[in-house]
């Protein structure tokens, strides 16, 4: 919470300002897993403004060694995935799912696996979606507005702007099995999509 209130007043420096809506989808009785888009650094402030009590993040290992932000991510109680390592990340996410079922705790993920503030999303990696089917909890899903208008990293542009965040009804995975996490994945893509499409004020 130290953390949460800390990083909320850096957005008065960046010139953002935070549109927020469907919070109340947050209030599912019991753990899930979160999955949002990540388009940038920037999302860290979006999360605080969204982030439920409860709440850990999974993120690859490779944060730890970003100095301060990393060491804050670290200091958030973050999980830390090593991509490289499929064995290991698999024996991780089954330890994840244990303890959020134990610990009634809800589980942050970035399905696209890494950045991308093109526009539009990459192709979701599955991870997210069995770690639910297998704990048998709902899927929720965030979608931030694309930040395109105001920030592009390539030509290091960056003016204020307004970044709508909007958290969608749960996904249920009750009774699914591991044959419809492929499904699943899908459906949450093509929700996602269309609901960052609409958010930005783009066709989709």
């Amino acid at each position: 919470r130290i953390i949460r209130a800390v990083v909320r007043t850096f957005k008065y420096f960046f010139g953002l300002r935070f549109e927020v809506k469907g919070l109340e989808n947050f209030k599912v009785e019991g753990p899930a897993i979160i999955v949002s888009n990540h388009q940038s650094i920037l999302d860290m402030m979006g999360l605080m403004e969204v982030l439920p009590d409860n709440c850990v993040q999974v993120g690859k290992k490779e944060l730890m060694y970003t100095g301060t932000v990393g060491l804050i991510i670290y200091l958030g109680g973050v999980i830390f995935i090593n991509r490289k390592s499929t064995s290991s990340a698999k024996m991780v996410m089954s330890e994840v799912a244990k303890t959020m079922v134990a610990e009634n705790v809800k589980v942050w993920v970035y399905p696209e696996g890494t950045r991308n503030c093109t526009g539009d999303l990459l192709p979701f990696k599955k991870g997210a979606f069995h770690l639910a089917v297998q704990a048998q909890v709902p899927v929720i899903p965030v979608v931030y507005s694309s930040f395109t208008t105001f920030y592009n990293p390539k030509t290091k542009l960056f003016t204020s702007g307004k970044i709508k965040v909007e958290i969608l009804p749960p996904i249920e995975t009750k009774g699914l099995t591991s044959d419809d996490v492929t499904e699943l994945t899908d459906r949450c893509f093509s929700i996602m999509r269309e609901t960052l499409f609409r958010l930005s004020g783009r066709p989709s």
